[in-house]
């Protein structure tokens, strides 16, 4: 068993994901090398660097998801339908948003710094402050909006034009094509920022979960709708090496293809089985592992900007969850794709290949959630030199302090 697992990962880094040439030649390969928080979410004032692999770890509620979503707001903003009102009120509005330890500065504001790959050095900052309208519509409207180039400001909001027409407040600047040409790879960047959780039951019963769709599906109802829209050559390929993936995974998987029916787009696999000629399955007879490895494996080779990935290890077997960190690593040497990842999994956090660098350890208290790295706590440094793994050294600290106690009251 450890054997064919290990021939899963070497496979998956060799063959699996061959970097796709069809990224945007304007965009550089950069990542997000530190972001600043006030008052979004949980958090109402953080300052954290980050890797190119990152993993977020801390208890339930912590604001994991939360940060992510930090993420996914400069997307949405970025992207063509989206824009800041629309981004702000897909979440509830400024009140949603805003950290309830927030007091006498309730502005929320977002900073990010993007480097090379593989660099420290900050080639691009981006900054942006919201505050809610006082009277009227109550829209959300920018306090600020400043991008700077390496070291030279190159915008600053408001301006003489914002002053004189308020009206201009309610969009950004990175939303709009005739005012972000100057950082327009700002835009690019953050509008390619993939998340994927894929849940197997919206997958399986989309039919049954009515009501409007979330923006992004970042929860996979539409996934198949999603495998449908890329390139058949492409799909085909990408959907070939999935295959293989399976095989080694999935015990007696055999065969794995894309159909439509009437319309509408299908994943059919074929088993081992006694009887020669039994029937195809498809998605809605899948595992939920298998359903959660195929969204994995397919957001990995999903473009080349940043992914964010909650929870991966869920539904997944433990010697394939260890594989994780391996896998990502390895594949980020061609792709020079950064990759975000909450969880709560020790399998996950057992490589001994992951730095305390790449660890952020969510605390939450009453005045927000703090962040801290890994690395910047004595003890954990002190019990990984004594040879203990990331995930035995840091998860311990993520677990709620009277937790023996949870079963008393049963």
């Amino acid at each position: 068993m450890g054997a064919c697992y290990l021939c899963f990962s070497i496979f998956i880094v060799r063959k699996l994901f061959n970097k796709n040439k069809s990224f945007c030649a304007e965009q550089v390969n950069m990542y997000i090398s530190r972001i600043k928080l006030k008052n979004w979410k949980n958090f109402k004032e953080i300052d954290v660097p980050l890797t190119e692999r990152v993993f977020i770890v801390g208890p339930n509620a912590s604001g994991k998801s939360n940060l992510l979503d930090m993420f996914r707001f400069l997307r949405d903003i970025s992207k063509p339908g989206g824009g800041l009102q629309n981004s702000v009120v897909d979440r509830g509005g400024i009140s949603k948003i805003r950290c309830l330890a927030a007091r006498t500065y309730p502005d929320v504001e977002i900073e990010i710094h993007l480097s090379d790959f593989g660099s420290k050095e900050v080639l691009w900052k981006y900054a942006i402050g919201i505050k809610q309208e006082t009277r009227g519509y109550r829209q959300p409207l920018i306090t600020f909006e400043n991008v700077w180039k390496s070291n030279t400001q190159i915008l600053s909001r408001p301006d003489t034009e914002d002053i004189e027409d308020k009206e201009r407040l309610t969009q950004t600047h990175l939303e709009q094509i005739n005012a972000n040409k100057e950082f327009r790879v700002v835009n690019k960047y953050l509008e390619s920022i993939i998340y994927m959780h894929l849940i197997p039951q919206l997958l399986k019963h989309p039919s049954s979960f009515t009501g409007p769709d979330l923006p992004g599906d970042p929860f996979g109802k539409g996934f198949l709708e999603r495998i449908s829209k890329v390139n058949e050559k492409t799909r085909n390929a990408w959907l070939k090496k999935i295959q293989e993936a399976l095989k080694i995974a999935v015990p007696q998987f055999k065969e794995f293809s894309y159909t439509e029916d009437l319309g509408k787009p299908h994943l059919e696999a074929m088993y081992e089985h006694w009887r020669p000629k039994a029937g195809k399955q498809r998605e809605e007879q899948f595992s939920d592992g298998t359903l959660r490895l195929i969204g994995l494996l397919w957001a990995l080779q999903e473009g080349d900007g940043l992914l964010l990935m909650e929870e991966p290890e869920l539904s997944l077997n433990a010697a394939i969850i260890s594989k994780i960190p391996s896998l990502l690593y390895k594949l980020q040497k061609p792709k020079k794709r950064q990759v975000i990842v909450t969880t709560h999994s020790l399998d996950l956090l057992n490589d001994k290949g992951i730095s305390l660098d790449e660890i952020l350890l969510l605390e939450p208290n009453t005045e927000g959630t703090k962040i801290t790295v890994a690395a910047d706590i004595r003890e954990v440094k002190l019990m990984m030199e004594g040879g203990m793994t990331p995930g035995a050294a840091i998860l311990p600290r993520t677990k709620p302090k009277n937790v023996n106690q949870l079963t008393l009251g049963f």
